[in-house]
């Protein structure tokens, strides 16, 4: 694995705390103007910063994958169009209300392939935040994904979603405009596309509104992305009447929400495993390793007829929660 960037962001993960300590110390070092003669303490600075990562992210809760995948640091759908994508061209708008700016859609390319791409984005700065939705969709964004899908379907692009979201925006507005109605639209139209789907989990993916723009041929997860019906205060606020510390803790550990567990689960695919430290400090390497996994699949995808990809994409779902029931032991 490659060296781990020095993390120089505001915000600390509770957790992360030890680690950090270690890092200013290491950016102290580096931009004092008496740098080279302190190298050995330099390297041994280093060394222990990132045996304490490994073994802080080994020992991490449900519910601390949850706080790293909400990191405000964490690279975004723009961020990876930026590192992944050549020649992008946003698209906008769903010819029906207007354009949701919690989801990009846009033409590129992913290493050799021509693609479509959809992804959830939730901002960066404030005024994004706000006017992203904080990366909740409304039902025009969830109506501009299917139409850019539709037309990558025409043209034989194949297509690539970016999942980062906790759930499709719930205010009153977004219901009179058929927000239900919207995602399961998508979930059938998705399921039937003759043009091979990729979906990546890159944060966070929450109900609904992840599977919106979710179903697909090959579903991957990056490491320390969390995917799950509903999100941990939620969860909490339905079983325990109130959301907090303990109640988040018990609710994430109970919903299976982790990379390991949706793989071990059947729900995902494949998961990408994320720099040291995760995406937050080397977005880079997050990137390089999520494209090589992207292409990979492509090139194995575009193999298959369409039709055969309809199918083969059919039984996948059936799959999923699939008992088996066997007589008394």
């Amino acid at each position: 694995m490659a060296a781990t960037e020095t993390y120089t962001g505001t915000y600390v993960l509770p957790f992360e705390q030890p680690a950090v300590e270690l890092e200013k110390q290491i950016e102290a070092l580096e931009s004092s103007e008496q740098a080279s003669e302190y190298e050995e303490e330099l390297s041994s600075l280093q060394r222990n910063r990132d045996s304490l990562l490994d073994k802080l992210y080994q020992q991490m809760t449900p519910w601390d994958t949850v706080r790293v995948a909400r990191h405000p640091a964490r690279p975004q759908t723009s961020d990876y169009i930026r590192m992944l994508c050549r020649d992008f061209r946003e698209l906008h708008g769903d010819r029906h209300f207007g354009d949701d700016p919690s989801i990009i859609t846009g033409l590129g390319r992913i290493g050799s392939h021509k693609v479509m791409v959809v992804g959830h984005q939730k901002g960066k700065t404030t005024p994004e935040k706000v006017a992203c939705h904080f990366g909740c969709a409304h039902p025009e964004g969830y109506r501009k994904a299917l139409l850019k899908m539709k037309l990558a379907e025409k043209y034989n692009l194949p297509i690539v979603t970016f999942i980062d979201t906790p759930g499709a925006y719930p205010g009153v507005k977004a219901e009179e405009r058929g927000q239900a109605e919207a995602i399961a639209t998508n979930l059938r139209e998705m399921s039937r596309l003759e043009t091979p789907i990729i979906s990546c989990v890159i944060g966070e993916g929450g109900s609904g509104g992840a599977l919106g723009i979710g179903v697909g041929d090959r579903t991957a997860m990056l490491e320390y992305a969390w995917y799950s019906v509903i999100s941990p205060e939620g969860c909490a606020a339905i079983l325990w009447k109130q959301s907090n510390e303990e109640t988040n803790q018990l609710a994430a550990s109970a919903l299976a929400l982790t990379a390991k567990e949706n793989l071990a689960n059947g729900l995902v695919d494949h998961v990408v495993q994320e720099p040291r430290g995760a995406a937050h400090r080397n977005p880079n390497e997050a990137a390089t390793a999520l494209e090589r996994w992207i292409t990979d699949q492509l090139s194995d995808l575009l193999r298959f007829k369409p039709q055969t990809l309809v199918q083969r994409r059919y039984e996948k779902l059936r799959r999923i929660g699939r008992l088996q029931e066997h007589g008394p032991i």
